[in-house]
C-alpha cells in the first residue's frame, strides 16, 4: 500500500475515518501537535474502547528496541480484528533499522504507529524508502506566525465557536507557534464564553489577562497609522508591567509587520485582494495595518526601521555593552519608528 512523501494530515484523517488503515504510520517532524493528534485518532478509530485492553500495545523508544517493536507487532490481535501498537519518542529508538525488514512484510491485522518527535528521519535512507513502500511517512512541520490564524480559527470553528479577528491575531501572538499549547487556551475560552459563542479581545482580557488595549497587536497598529498618542501610552504600559512584556517577543512582531510591508510594495497588484495574496495574509489584516501604513511610510523609511529593529534586538543582548532596560529600548525604537 504505497503512499506518497507529501501526504497531507487531512488527508490521514479522511483515509483512517473511512476506515483505511495504513499498516505503517511513521510521524515524525517538529510539530508535535498534529503527530499526538494522529495517534490519538488512529487508535480510536481502530479500535473500540473494549478492544483496547488486548489490542492496544503502548512503547516508549528510550525503553525498548527495534526488535522488540517488530516483535510486538508480529503479534495477532485477540477477539478483534487488528491490532495497534504505538511507539512514543520513537526518535530515541535503538535499531530502527529492523523496521526496514518488517515493513518489507508487514502484518496486515496489525496498525503500527511510530511517533518521531523533534526530528525527522532521512528519506534517502533504505529505512525510510522502504516504510514509505509499505504504509505512510508523515513529516509534521511547524507553522509559520502567517499560518497561526487561519489555524485557530479553523480549531474554534470545528469545535462549533467563532474568534473574532482581533482576538485570534492577539491569542496567536501570545502563544506562538506551540499548537499543542494554543489549542488548549483556545480550549479554555471556547468552555468561558459556551459552545456557539463569539471569542472576542474581552473575552481573552477577562479568561487570560492579556490586555485588549496594550499588546503588541495593538501597537503594530497604533504605528501602522502613525498614532503618536496610543503607541506611547501601549509603550509605557510595557514599561510599568515587566510581568506581561517581553522585548524579544515584540521585536519579533514588528519585524514580521515591517518585514511585509516592505514586501507589500513589490506586491503586482496593490489592491487589498492582492497584497493578501502576495503576502498570505488575510484581507483583514491587509485592511488593518498594511494598506495604511503603506500611505504613511516610504519604503527607505521601512528599510531603515527593519535595520533598528535587528540592532535593537542586538542591543538586547549585550552587543555593543551598554546595559539598557528593555523598556528602554523599547522607547527608543517606537520614538525612531515615529519620527
Amino acid at each position: 500500500m504505497a503512499k506518497k512523501a507529501g501526504i497531507s494530515y487531512q488527508e490521514i484523517v479522511r483515509q483512517v475515518r473511512a476506515g483505511q488503515f495504513s499498516p505503517i504510520y511513521y510521524l515524525m517532524g517538529d510539530e508535535a501537535y498534529y503527530i499526538d493528534r494522529l495517534s490519538e485518532y488512529i487508535v480510536e478509530q481502530a479500535l473500540s474502547e473494549d478492544q483496547r485492553d488486548f489490542n492496544l500495545t503502548i512503547l516508549y523508544g528510550p525503553q525498548t528496541t527495534g526488535e522488540e517493536v517488530v516483535n510486538a507487532a508480529k503479534r495477532y490481535p485477540m477477539m478483534a480484528e487488528r491490532q495497534v501498537v504505538v511507539v512514543r519518542e520513537a526518535q530515541s529508538l535503538p535499531h530502527k533499522e529492523v523496521l526496514a525488514f518488517y515493513a518489507q512484510k508487514p502484518m496486515p491485522s496489525t496498525v503500527l504507529v511510530m511517533c518521531h518527535k523533534n526530528g525527522t528521519l532521512d528519506r534517502r535512507t533504505g529505512l525510510a524508502k522502504d516504510l514509505e513502500k509499505a504504509g505512510i511517512v508523515f513529516e509534521s512541520r511547524k507553522l509559520y506566525d502567517r499560518e497561526l490564524p487561519d489555524f485557530a480559527s479553523s480549531y474554534v470553528r470545528r469545535k462549533g465557536s467563532e474568534i473574532a479577528p482581533e482576538a485570534c491575531q492577539i491569542i496567536c501572538e501570545y502563544v506562538g507557534a506551540d499548537l499543542n499549547r494554543l489549542s488548549g487556551e483556545l480550549d479554555k475560552l471556547i468552555l468561558a464564553v459556551g459552545e456557539g459563542r463569539r471569542i472576542d479581545a474581552q473575552t481573552i482580557q477577562d479568561n487570560i489577562g492579556i490586555s485588549k488595549e496594550f499588546n503588541s497587536f495593538e501597537l503594530v497598529t497604533a504605528l501602522s497609522l502613525k498614532d503618536v498618542m496610543k503607541a506611547n501610552r501601549i509603550v509605557k504600559y510595557f514599561d510599568s508591567n515587566p510581568k506581561n512584556f517581553a522585548l524579544q517577543p515584540t521585536l519579533a512582531v514588528l519585524f514580521k509587520f515591517y518585514s511585509d510591508l516592505m514586501l507589500a510594495y513589490y506586491a503586482p497588484q496593490k489592491t487589498e485582494e492582492g497584497i493578501a495574496a502576495w503576502l498570505e495574509q488575510s484581507v483583514w489584516q491587509v485592511k488593518r495595518n498594511i494598506m495604511p501604513a503603506m500611505r504613511i511610510y516610504s519604503a527607505m523609511k521601512v528599510y531603515e526601521i527593519i535595520d533598528r529593529i535587528r540592532r535593537t534586538d542586538g542591543a538586547s543582548k549585550g552587543v555593543g555593552g551598554q546595559k539598557t532596560t528593555d523598556g528602554a529600548l523599547l522607547k527608543e525604537l517606537v520614538f525612531f519608528i515615529l519620527h
